[in-house]
């Protein structure tokens, strides 16, 4: 199945779109978890808790499954193919173990925070607070990078698929109207 150039166009906006927020919103929690852990007054660190449950609870599972949703299909749907490339197959991987881990990982350590500090106790475990928008930005920067440079070259798959291509098109009939006489 390949995507016919309006619809590549149209998912590849969703895709920068989707992601380009996934990781805006990674900052935002990354800001808020930095706030809540750093200052003194119980009352901030209650209120960037809670907009940390209100990020994590709206927004970030949408734009994770959106960015992993417009990724298989662009990846499906172009020459670029989903396990043609490494960086491709890459990206897919770290997408989908960023999702699984803001599923069940960032969002009940998040509830966990907001818990506690409703209940007027100091955050207990401030590293498990920040760790995950910190994981999950340094995977995204990597993303985009390796989204931009492209490299490692192709797959096992990829080659293969490559050389098969090259054998049938080495083996064409030649088509004597389109010859040209050189003498």
């Amino acid at each position: 199945m390949k995507l016919r150039r309006p619809a590549r166009r149209a998912t590849l906006v969703v895709h920068v779109i989707a992601a380009a927020g996934w990781l805006g919103l990674t900052l935002g929690l990354l800001a808020l978890a930095f706030a809540a852990i750093t200052t003194d007054s119980a009352s901030v660190t209650e209120a960037a808790a809670r907009s940390m449950k209100l990020f994590a609870d709206w927004l970030v599972l949408p734009l994770a499954l959106l960015t992993l949703l417009s990724g298989l299909l662009l990846s499906l749907g172009t020459p670029w193919g989903l396990a043609r490339h490494r960086w491709v197959y890459t990206k897919f991987w770290l997408t989908l173990a960023t999702t699984a881990a803001s599923a069940f990982a960032l969002r009940p350590g998040i509830n966990d925070t907001v818990a506690t500090v409703s209940a007027g106790a100091p955050v207990t475990d401030p590293t498990g607070l920040i760790a995950g928008p910190i994981v999950s930005l340094s995977a995204y920067l990597f993303m985009m990078v390796i989204s931009v440079l492209k490299p490692w070259g192709l797959t096992g798959r990829g080659q293969k698929q490559r050389n098969q291509k090259n054998r049938a098109s080495a083996h064409k009939p030649v088509d004597a109207k389109v010859m040209r006489q050189t003498a």
